[in-house]
């Protein structure tokens, strides 16, 4: 393989894999390989760099030293693939083989180093996996270890394998042996140098270990194979690595290898024996001193491995076991202490100590160890001998019932059944409730019960009840053991524990019941027995396993087993997924696939633990391939949609459902096939519904139809989901957090956002459950870092649905923490807490568990009854004593009392706080959030009654509109029409400039492609955001970019919908759009879609609004008139009069503009008594006063019946202040001109009851949209919403009226459903300025009658419109991209240079864009349609890239910084005689820079995005060329598609990888006509071959601005150091809320930026 290009002297490897972080950064990990060499941590450090990396070997003894700076180069060249995530290890494993296979037939390189990197099951644990393999195996690689991560001290008696989380690995793909040495990890120094682009390594060493070590070497390790365990799943990785070709192979085979020759992870049959039982076959020697270290990355400085980073303690684990070899191991923390069992045993004082030893050691032997005790006599021989094994955990409480329910807890989160410990009598029956609650959700329980021996039965002996079959059917299996006696051997015992464990833990899991009589003595009083009864017992003494191991073969389905069920899945075109209680990670994993396959809308039950789940940003959500639809419950309360959603077939996976509307919609589909797939045989079918019943566990269901089947869906049946889904999503949203009050389905809403990632949740029944179900949230916060392959992590949520009874809530909370290994929250409501407060006694023990915080809902009672048929019917004495049982305890004292700490809440604030300070805490906190069950009851009434609104809305709109329609072209012109008046924005006596006479903007038509169209008007005013020029700009950028893109049926439903097309159908922020030019193109759109349906907008947004005119008034808009302040009081009292007699009822003044507050006053006293008191009257200060200005004012106006003052304070923080000090109503106006995308906490401030107003201005606020949400929190809070022009043309005034009207309707359903009085009479809107249009833009304008603007003349208007060419005074061209080729030479090479045009050719200001690597000029293409108006725009694609390509006689031929350079400077001398400016992205930053220092004679400025002046380090320039050199290989031998996958993996593209149009933007990388010329560019344009320009940077004479985005740190700090030495020549501009990409992540800030900087340079 030739690339006919000068390379570095390090062979180069072929990289073709994502350059990305495999692991959280305190991720342990991986492990050697076949070499027999020994490894230990280094000790001191040395100075001189000696040291060697080893690579492994698969040959003995075998050892290939590498030189320092050979290996450093390798090492930085490390990339790592992810493949798509895996159902199962073995999967997982088969897909790392498959493509390492595919890899190792592609051609060689001499030296590389990949990984492979893929989400597995996580019940694929890295213990339980390592424990499963063979010591013996033959052929085994070396070294092989575990290690554990997350305990702070952990023990022997910590392992699990349901809960110690850790690393397994095998092989050793690199050896280091790095140069230092101590005797403490407290003595080792460590600090941070980052490698060049290197892939973030894990190494792994031994350290302090015992002086049998001494002599071995010190080594690290990269493992070759290595299984993480992670939060939620696995990470399976493999890492390859060779330093020459003939080892390439080889490194290959070891892979290949230990993919085939790994074992599957233990079955569930070994998960019943415990940790020590099955490590015992490993030899394993312990060295209490020795630790396991490992780094997250391999660091390199100045050409040698500096060291290892140890971040802190967490970088080293003293619970490990490391296998070196055949014959040499060393562990810590992993081995149980030696106990000779046979002595123990017949050292026994008794029978019933014997007993007792053997029935606790069996339970241990079977991976029992956690013991709950509850006091008693009769138990003393079991209770002894439990607390006395040294490797169980015990726990105890005074009440069996708690204690119970705690073990249920227990295994709700272990899948582990905890022993229960109880002496006779009532203490056996208390285990009932918890008995049913296991039995009814498949909990396994050993409950261990002692009693009084027969003879003590039906005698009146004390504590002396029946207790055999006690539970009846409620256990899987009852024994009544025999009194302890030698008669029976010991092997009895052993056996029957065997026996009941296996019960318990057998498919239909559940409780088993041992009842154990004991005759006194119970204590250890020795007494005489038979040591005969042992017989037998040698080998299990011995071997530290169960006496009897109980094994069920694996079953899997063949087609024909479910070919039935195959076939209704495949043909279903309107599938529903439910996803129903699942508490096994694996469940949940597999789900998750299943969901992915079938691509089906989803419904998840809260329990189901995807029902809460935090996205790695908000565009995750909505691009997320997994319709989840979470409000399925609140959309069905709707009965069109109800009836519409009609699937024909519903697949369900899991048990139980807690929604009531969900189940009733799937027994309603009764018609349809139903399945339901569930590990159990019992019956789950209440609604006698289930016409396909699979016994099977998720994973292998998952398994099968991942194997057998595809499916195919009705696409336009799950986009009225979607839309429906989030709208109702929206509704609720809207009311939980825009309710000033706190409430309790906002409990349920903020603590499902607030919770840790890594945190699981337990909730109570009753109401809890409920809420968290219906109002839970999944919009949480991001998630920087996910390594599963979906876009969002999960939340475990447990909680008792067996029976769904409110006992034992805390205590099963409680136990569920200790088997989780997790952080917990708990939600339940005071009743629930009340029934089971010695739940707190447990909590207080902290055994075995992290932090909990406890949320008690505290509404005095049982809530759930308010909503329930009784409440309407019962007398509320009986309620509140009967149903509610109202009490008023004090949960604080119950706190006090068990020494809990104790936090009430009763504000949004407070909940908020203290939610997030008791998570950050260690002690365990209980939140008390007050409530109140009417005030509940009230807000859930609203909640339904508007979330079905809007789903009936939603229906109404997406079902009367098509699914999409494309737009063909946008089109605007300029205008400038005369006024009759200055604007009122002007200073009073300033009308001399007749320049203020005209109102100019732009009119822009919206063509579909049916033929339809649509016309909006963008009218910028100057006191406002943007001008002309910018709004021009805008126009010019959005006529490009919206060019056949799809208009969906969702966008008249406002909420949201408009933001989430403009960011992912047009691909720009939101936010980045100037207000006016969004509410335009939102005017355009809306009538454009209105026309496809010959209707107008207002028929669209509310189709239930009137389609032809009336004849009655109801379907007018009441106008405010406006009057400016230009005149004396009784001037003004004149036109007052006036505009009364003209019909108005409602005048709106302008104030704050003469001298004294008082003169405003007096014009407002005089007006009052001219019109008198029947007329509303509004004053208008446009925050120009102070407050004491404004107190003056109001002090003299208190008695002239202000309808209100607008923003009558210049600070927004005195508007509260002046309400109450001055009394008089306010309405707020530029206050909400300038808010965020989501502004309720903003408007949250402005909730006081004396503000009864806010007046919206949607050119200003940014669109309808906005405008909507304004107004819908106005309506909510009891305010009017007034809609204001902004003096625009009849245009926007006919939408105004429109939009005003809509505004109405809603507002009339809000007093509706919240059973108030509609409004007496309509709101006068701002629309008065229609009176100082002398003409206007159209010759239609509708007309006004009086003071009322028709809604229906309003909509012809905007449907049948004439342009008043009059008006026009510059119409745009869209210039059309000219496209040519111009050939340049240098130093032999012939260029041939392709080039792309927009704008005046004739334009002196010529701007040149210069894309970066992998670009092409058509990356500019959006940016130029915006500056073309102004500018002359010129992009060219470099050498190698797009359709440029280089000829040249000799093939050696490479390219440099100096000869692009060049070439460029001779582009520029054909293409223009003028001075450029020069504009680069990265590479292209980086070549504008150069030139703007070598070439300045052609260079104006220069705009660097994303760029640097190279690199300053000769090391890291090395490393650069190797890496650049690499991936020049692997670009020329393996093509364009992998190789760009390559490119786009590392973490620089994090940002705009969540771009909504990412792959898009990707497929444009592949149009490159010569691969070969794009590997020399990457290759001599490498940072690492480019002169340093740091040192040049001081002599620069071009002005420099450096462009850089918000979450780039690396070029933020670049660009900050540039502009530095720069002077002031230099300056960085920061773009918000995007990454590297800047010019395509946010390029209208770009443009902006741009646009500024060249007006400086032309100043």
């Amino acid at each position: 393989m030739n690339l006919h290009m000068k390379l570095h002297s390090f062979p180069s490897p072929f990289l073709h894999f994502h350059t990305i972080t495999l692991l959280p950064c305190k991720a342990i990990v991986n492990l050697p390989s076949r070499s027999r060499n020994r490894f230990s941590f280094p000790r001191q450090r040395c100075n001189a760099p000696n040291f060697k990396i080893v690579r492994s070997s698969t040959e003995k003894n075998e050892v290939k030293l590498l030189e320092a700076e050979e290996a450093e180069l390798l090492l930085a060249t490390c990339v790592t693939r992810t493949l798509p995530p895996a159902l199962t290890l073995e999967s997982g494993l088969e897909m790392i083989r498959d493509s390492v296979e595919e890899l190792k037939s592609k051609p060689r390189a001499k030296a590389g180093m990949y990984r492979f990197q893929i989400g597995v099951s996580p019940g694929s644990s890295a213990l339980s996996w390592f424990c499963s393999q063979n010591p013996s195996l033959e052929g085994s690689v070396f070294p092989q270890f575990f290690v554990s991560r997350g305990v702070e001290k952990p023990t022997n008696k910590s392992l699990s394998f349901s809960q110690t989380h850790g690393v397994a690995g095998f092989g050793a793909a690199v050896f280091i042996k790095p140069p230092l040495c101590s005797s403490s990890i407290d003595d080792i120094s460590f600090r941070r140098f980052p490698s060049v682009d290197s892939a973030h390594l894990m190494a792994y060493g031994l350290f302090g270990h015992s002086r049998k070590y001494e002599n071995i070497s010190l080594y690290m390790f990269i493992p070759q194979i290595e299984l993480v365990d992670s939060d939620g799943l696995s990470i399976l990785t493999a890492t390859i690595a060779w330093n020459n070709s003939s080892h390439y192979e080889e490194a290959f085979d070891v892979i290949m290898y230990l993919t085939t020759a790994l074992t599957r992870p233990l079955g569930k049959e070994h998960l019943n024996i415990s940790v020590n039982a099955v490590l015992k076959k490993f030899n394993m020697v312990e060295d209490k001193h020795a630790q396991m270290v490992y780094a997250d990355a391999l660091l390199l400085k100045d050409g040698f491995l500096d060291h290892m980073e140890l971040e802190n303690a967490s970088s080293s684990s003293s619970q490990f076991y490391l296998r070196l070899s055949p014959t040499e191991a060393v562990c810590n923390n992993m081995l149980d202490q030696f106990r000779d069992i046979t002595n123990s045993l017949k050292e026994s004082s008794n029978m019933n100590t014997l007993w007792a030893s053997l029935i606790i050691e069996e339970c241990y032997r079977l991976g029992l160890t956690y013991f709950c005790i509850a006091p008693g006599s009769r138990s003393t021989p079991l209770a002894i001998a439990a607390t006395s094994h040294p490797m169980t955990n015990c726990i105890a409480c005074f009440d069996e019932r708690s204690l119970a329910f705690h073990a249920i807890g227990y295994a709700k989160s272990s899948h582990m059944p905890a022993v229960v410990i109880t002496s006779s009598g009532t203490a056996v029956s208390n285990l009932l409730p918890a008995v049913v609650e296991a039995s009814q959700d498949f909990l396994p329980l050993l409950l261990l019960t002692a009693d009084r021996p027969p003879e003590l039965l039906d005698t009146g002996a004390n504590q002396a009840i029946n207790q055999v079959n006690i539970f009846g059917t409620f256990v899987r299996h009852f024994l009544n053991l025999p009194v302890p006696t030698d008669d029976i051997s010991a092997r009895m015992v052993l056996t029957t524990f065997d026996s009941a464990v296996h019960h318990a833990t057998s498919s239909s899991y559940g409780p088993v019941h041992i009842n154990c009589p004991f005759r006194e003595p119970l204590e250890n009083t020795p007494k005489e027995w038979s040591r005969s009864c042992l017989k037998g017992l040698e080998f299990w003494a011995s071997s530290g396993k169960p006496f009897t191991s109980y094994f069920q073969p694996r079953i899997s389905f063949t087609h024909g087993d479910v070919a039935d069920v195959l076939g209704i899945i495949k043909e279903a075109k309107r599938g529903i997924l439910v996803i129903g209680a699942m508490f096994k990670e694996d469940d949940i994993w597999a789900a998750l696939l299943l969901a992915s396959h079938l691509q089906w809308p989803v419904f998840a039950d809260i329990l189901s633990g995807l029902r809460l789940r935090k996205y790695k940003n908000s565009i995750s959500k909505i691009n997320e391939r997994i319709l989840f639809v979470d409000h399925l419950d609140h959309m069905l309360l709707s009965a069109d949609v109800k009836q519409w959603i009609n699937p024909d077939v519903i697949l369900q996976i899991g048990s139980r459902i807690t929604s009531k509307q969900v189940s009733q919609m799937l027994e309603d589909c009764s018609t349809c096939p139903y399945i339901l797939v569930d590990n159990h045989p019992s019956r789950h079918d209440p609604s006698h519904i289930i016409t396909h019943r699979i016994q099977s566990n998720v994973t292998q269901f998952t398994d099968f139809v991942l194997r057998s089947c595809t499916t195919k869906i009705n696409r336009q049946w799950t986009s009225f989901l979607r839309s429906v889904n989030t709208m109702v999503e929206w509704e609720i949203s809207f009311l939980i957090n825009s309710e000033n009050s706190l409430s309790e389905p906002y409990v349920a809403h903020v603590t499902s956002e607030a919770i840790e990632f890594g945190s699981a949740m337990f909730i109570g029944n009753s109401m809890p459950i409920r809420d968290a179900d219906m109002y839970g949230s999944s919009q949480g916060g991001e998630i920087t870092k996910l390594t599963s392959g979906f876009p969002f992590s999960w939340i475990q949520v447990a909680g008792n649905r067996g029976a769904s009874g409110i006992d034992g809530l805390l205590s099963t909370a409680v136990g569920f923490a200790v088997g989780h290994n997790k952080k917990v929250v708990c939600v339940i409501g005071d009743v629930s807490f009340l029934h089971d407060t010695n739940g707190l006694a447990l909590l207080k023990q902290r055994i075995s568990r992290k932090q909990m915080t406890i949320l008690v809902i505290n509404n005095h009672g049982g809530a759930i009854f308010s909503l329930l048929p009784v409440a309407n019917k019962a007398e509320e004495k009986i309620l509140n004593r009967y149903f509610y049982t109202s009490h008023d305890i004090g949960i604080h004292n119950l706190c006090i009392a068990h020494g809990v700490k104790h936090v009430h809440v009763s504000t949004k604030s407070e909940l908020h706080d203290a939610v997030l300070n008791c998570q950050k805490q260690e002690a365990d906190c209980v939140i008390e959030v007050e409530s109140s069950i009417d005030a509940n009851k009230n807000f859930h009434g609203y909640l339904r009654q508007f979330a079905c609104q809007a789903a009936g809305h939603a229906f109404s709109i997406i079902s009367q509109l098509p699914m999409s329609v494309k737009v063909h072209k946008l089109e605007f012109f300029q205008y400038r029409i005369q006024l009759n008046a200055p604007l009122t924005s002007n200073p009073i006596g300033d009308d001399n400039d007749n320049s203020m006479y005209y109102r100019q903007g732009f009119v822009v038509t919206l063509y579909l492609e049916d033929g339809s169209t649509g016309i909006g008007e963008v009218a910028p005013l100057g006191i406002h955001k943007g001008n002309l020029a910018d709004v021009h700009e805008q126009l010019q950028f959005v006529s490009h970019v919206i060019k056949g893109a799809s208009l969906h049926s969702s966008l008249p439903l406002l909420n949201g919908s408009f933001s989430s097309w403009i960011w992912t159908t047009l691909g720009i922020p939101p936010d980045s759009l100037l207000p006016s030019v969004r509410c335009g193109l939102e005017m355009a759109i809306l009538n454009a879609i209105a026309s496809t349906q010959g209707s107008t907008m207002l028929n669209i947004l509310h189709p239930s609004s009137p389609k032809e005119e009336p004849p009655q008034k109801s379907s007018n808009i009441t106008i405010c008139a406006l009057l400016d302040s230009n005149g004396t009081p009784k001037q003004l009292a004149y036109l007052a009069t006036k505009l009364v007699q003209e019909g108005f009822t409602a005048i709106k003044l302008k104030v704050a503009r003469r001298e004294s507050p008082i003169e405003d006053a007096h014009v407002i006293q005089e007006i009052r008594k001219k019109v008198g008191y029947h007329i509303q009257l509004r004053a208008d200060a446009n925050k120009k006063w102070s407050f004491n200005e404004a107190i003056q004012f109001s002090s003299n106006v208190k008695d002239c019946g202000l309808e209100y003052v607008e923003e009558p304070v210049n600070n927004e923080n005195d508007i509260i202040r002046f309400c109450e000090e001055s009394g008089l109503p306010v309405a707020l106006d530029e206050t909400i001109d300038n808010l965020p995308e989501n502004p309720l906490q903003i408007l949250a401030r402005f909730t006081h009851e004396k503000i009864v107003a806010v007046v919206i201005k949607p050119s200003f606020v940014g669109g309808f949209e906005k405008a909507a949400f304004i107004a819908r929190w106005a309506h909510q809070h009891g305010k009017m919403a007034v809609v204001s022009a902004a003096f625009e043309s009849g245009i926007s005034l006919s939408a105004y009226v429109q939009f005003s009207y809509f505004l109405k309707m809603q507002n009339n359903n809000i007093r509706k459903i919240m059973n108030e009085e509609l409004p007496v009479s309509d709101v006068a809107h701002g629309l008065g300025t229609y009176k100082w249009l002398k003409e206007d833009v159209i010759t239609n304008s509708f007309s006004i009658r009086g003071s009322q603007a028709s809604v229906f003349d309003a909509g012809q208007t905007l449907t049948n419109f004439n342009i008043n060419q009059n008006s026009v005074t510059k119409t745009f061209q869209y210039y059309k991209v000219r496209n040519y080729e111009v050939k340049v030479n240098v130093n032999g090479i012939t260029f041939s240079i392709n080039v792309k045009e927009l704008g005046d050719k004739t334009n002196d200001k010529v701007i040149v864009f210069v894309h970066g690597f992998l670009g092409t000029s058509d990356d500019w293409i959006p940016i130029m349609s915006a500056m073309s108006a102004s500018s002359r725009c010129i992009a060219v694609d470099l050498p190698g890239h797009g359709c440029s390509k280089m000829h040249a006689n000799n093939n050696d031929t490479h390219i440099s910084m100096e000869i692009v350079a060049e070439m460029l400077q001779k582009l520029f001398l054909v293409l223009t005689t003028r001075k450029v400016t020069v504009v680069g992205y990265s590479m292209g930053a980086r070549i504008a820079l150069y030139m703007s220092l070598k070439c300045n004679n052609m260079v104006k400025g220069i705009v660097m995005i994303s760029g640097s002046p190279g690199l300053d380090n000769e090391f890291k320039r090395k490393a650069r060329c190797v890496k650049d050199d690499s991936l020049a290989c692997a670009l020329v031998s393996y093509g364009l598609d992998l190789f760009i996958q390559t490119w786009y993996s590392g973490d620089m593209w994090q940002s705009l990888k969540s771009h909504p149009q990412f792959d898009r933007i990707v497929g444009e990388r592949l149009k490159h006509d010569d691969v070969a010329g794009l590997a020399k560019a990457l290759c001599g344009l490498s940072t690492g071959r480019q002169p340093s320009l740091w040192e040049d940077l001081k002599a620069a004479k071009s002005h420099v601005v450096v462009i850089v985005g918000e979450r780039d740190e690396k070029f933020k700090k670049i660009g900050e150091n540039m502009c530095k030495k720069i002077g002031e020549q230099g300056r960085v501009v920061e773009i918000p809320n995007c990454g590297h990409a800047v010019h395509v992540e946010n390029p209208l800030r770009v443009i902006d930026a741009i646009t500024q900087f060249i007006t400086r340079l032309d100043s």
